[in-house]
């Protein structure tokens, strides 16, 4: 099987990693940033492709690990290049965080060309997808998803299959809105105790023990205590991601103002130049003294 990557950032980089590890045969990469997919095509021994066509005429199977509706919709319908033409017989696994709707019109686009589509959207980070220890919840065609069971089962510690294309980027924008709320609202609360004078080493303690513990207190508490924001997941991607949620629940005509809320706290980050900081950085908008932005002290 003849495996290539479309999209070689630091999640897409570690899941070709991994696969090359399991003696999958890696054969093409491909990324907008042409220096990311040469270096990591001379770790990996394989072409750094510099057309979609091509990542396709050399891959069985190909990744996609792309940034947002935009990015997905160009490379699988882009004028001239991109990932259908020739695509007879492929398959495509789409790992993106996008809108349900884009991965309908993927899968439809690629059975116009003869090719198999499948959502596996991912509820883990970089650790977890160098590791294949990745949470993969997948959509689509169910004879697409058992081709790809075997290569999915050496990235991931779970793969479940959702349902139809689209079902499960319904999933993954609820899961990332409620650990968005939980990080904020984790950070709200880190920043309340340290402006009363608590140590918060205790209180992440209480917090894990009674009901204001959460995965987020596991992965983000300490990084808020001690301003580490390196970035596993992004605020940009935090904002994207609540936007996605909020917008499905615009089309049911549902209110979410926790969601909502939320969704202003990352894009205040952003717009102060913070959005490339981990989501756990929403902490320096809530401590005391933290961050300042047109002299004003937060």
């Amino acid at each position: 099987m003849n495996i290539g990557v479309v999209g070689v950032g630091r999640m897409g980089a570690n899941m070709a990693r991994r696969l090359k590890d399991r003696n999958f045969h890696v054969t093409a990469v491909y990324d907008t940033n042409r220096k990311v997919a040469t270096d990591l095509a001379g770790e990996l021994g394989c072409a750094a492709c510099q057309d979609l066509a091509e990542v396709t005429a050399q891959s069985d199977v190909t990744f996609t690990v792309v940034t947002d509706d935009k990015a997905m919709r160009n490379i699988f319908s882009g004028t001239g290049d991109n990932l259908l033409v020739n695509a007879r017989g492929k398959l495509f696994i789409n790992c993106a965080t996008i809108s349900p709707q884009v991965h309908v019109d993927v899968e439809k686009l690629a059975e116009k060309a003869g090719a198999q589509s499948l959502e596996a959207c991912m509820a883990s980070s970089i650790t977890q997808a160098r590791e294949g220890k990745l949470y993969l919840m997948c959509g689509g065609a169910e004879a697409a998803f058992r081709k790809a069971e075997p290569v999915l089962r050496e990235l991931a510690a779970t793969v479940r299959f959702i349902g139809k294309a689209g079902e499960a980027a319904k999933v993954k924008a609820l899961v990332n809105m409620v650990m968005n709320i939980n990080t904020a609202g984790l950070a709200e609360g880190l920043a309340l105790g340290d402006a009363l004078g608590l140590d918060l080493k205790t209180l992440r303690e209480v917090f894990a023990q009674t009901g204001a513990a959460s995965r987020v207190l596991e992965t983000d508490g300490e990084d808020m205590q001690n301003r580490d924001h390196s970035c596993f997941f992004s605020a940009a991607h935090a904002s994207k991601d609540s936007g996605i949620a909020l917008e499905l629940a615009r089309q049911r005509g549902l209110d979410l103002p926790l969601a909502g809320a939320t969704k202003q706290q990352y894009e205040r980050m952003i717009a102060e130049g913070l959005g490339e900081l981990d989501k756990s950085g929403i902490a320096e908008l809530t401590f005391k003294g933290r961050h300042k932005h047109s002299g004003d002290r937060l």
